[in-house]
């Protein structure tokens, strides 16, 4: 497959421009009025010297550092090195972390690795704009992966994790596997749209594209945005040393924490997939959703299958954006029997059935999800007649 990545047009430049003016415009306002009406805790930030213990524990695996072109990239290692390499890529704003439930589960097949991507967590965080293009991004990712002494990987990503996997994917398919792609619909699907109005719904990512003004942001009422954004986590916290929102909050205390990852932000709207031939990803694939994800639709995600040739979209139940952490013991199984081989369902599979039916006698076991099922159906054809 001839795939190289592309700039957008004009046209799709300056909607991006008018709708990141716009949407800043309508959050700098509302901002202002939440200052006024609460002006104290505003600008409120907590400051944060020593990083919660689940962030330095080895319990999970061997924290370690690696240079690559004069920048520092932090992983953490589990599991026997003779076995293959399993890539674990976070998403935003997350970091290593973000996969402690599976790192113990996968390590037992795999040398399970999580990278904290360049301007998160320990890795080094290059404030210019211009060191997160998607080709530097990209070769890093392709240096690091030759680091291990390997050449080849399955990669799990999440959210942007699972973006920068799916350009990997189509640029170095020689590489990877296996991919699994968890709330992360291909990177020309998603740019196209984001729904939901939570904290990172598509006012705030329009917003993020602006200088400075989001690192601010990110910073108010004591890193709010982390609250909210991991507001499924406080609801388990039961033992202050696994204080996991605490810990984000430490990982993204200070602004130049936030410019590395808003970045990606401020450069992937503006680059697509563009192949140069009809022929889909001949790697085979996982694409899981939480049936509650405010931010990736079942649609989006449906239609991601269109540049796959073998796919398996999961449904998880009662999920929403971060459904490794919300529903880990499903998840866990549902990645160990794809990379196992186990339960492929292939795009020519899926074209010999009916396609409402199949999924209906899917999802009516575990959800009650009909209403969305029948509408990404209806809207994207899920390859039927193709």
């Amino acid at each position: 497959m001839n795939v190289k990545v592309v700039h957008v047009s004009l046209l799709e430049i300056v909607k991006l421009h008018f709708l990141s003016f716009t949407y800043g415009l309508y959050l700098i306002v509302k901002r202002l009025l939440q200052w006024a009406w609460n002006p104290k805790n505003f600008f409120l930030l907590q400051r944060r010297d020593k990083p919660p213990q689940c962030l330095v524990d080895n319990s999970l695996g061997e924290h370690l550092y690696v240079k690559l072109k004069g920048v520092k990239f932090h992983y953490v290692e589990t599991g026997d090195k003779d076995k293959p390499v399993l890539l674990l890529l976070h998403g935003f704003p997350d970091c290593w972390l973000s996969w402690r439930e599976q790192l113990p589960v996968l390590s037992m097949h795999y040398r399970v690795v999580a990278l904290d991507l360049k301007g998160f967590g320990d890795s080094d965080k290059p404030p210019k704009r211009s060191s997160y293009k998607i080709e530097i991004l990209l070769d890093e990712l392709e240096q690091f992966i030759f680091s291990l002494g390997v050449k080849n990987c399955s990669i799990i990503g999440h959210d942007l994790g699972g973006l920068l996997g799916w350009y990997f994917v189509a640029l170095h398919e020689n590489m990877v596997h296996k991919f699994v792609a968890i709330s992360s619909p291909h990177p020309n699907i998603y740019w196209n749209g984001i729904p939901g109005e939570t904290a990172l719904g598509i006012k705030w990512i329009h917003f993020s594209r602006l200088p400075f003004l989001p690192e601010i942001d990110a910073l108010k009422e004591d890193l709010s945005i982390i609250n909210d954004t991991f507001s499924h986590l406080q609801l388990k916290e039961t033992n202050e040393e696994k204080n996991y929102v605490e810990a984000y909050k430490y990982a993204f205390s200070r602004k130049e924490d936030w410019t590395g990852p808003l970045n990606y932000y401020r450069n992937l709207p503006y680059i697509r997939l563009s192949p140069h031939s009809m022929e889909p990803i001949n790697i085979q694939t996982l694409l899981l959703i939480g049936n509650l994800d405010p931010l990736v639709s079942l649609a989006s995600v449906i239609q991601s299958s269109e540049y796959i040739e073998k796919v398996n979209v999961k449904l998880v139940p009662g999920a929403h954006h971060f459904p490794h952490q919300e529903k880990p013991e499903f998840v866990n199984e549902a990645i160990i029997k794809f990379l196992f081989g186990t339960h492929q369902i292939t795009m020519e599979t899926l074209r010999s059935k009916s396609i409402m039916s199949s999924m209906l006698n899917s999802l009516s076991t575990t959800m009650k999800f009909g209403n969305q099922v029948f509408s990404a159906v209806q809207n994207v054809g899920f390859k039927q007649g193709k």
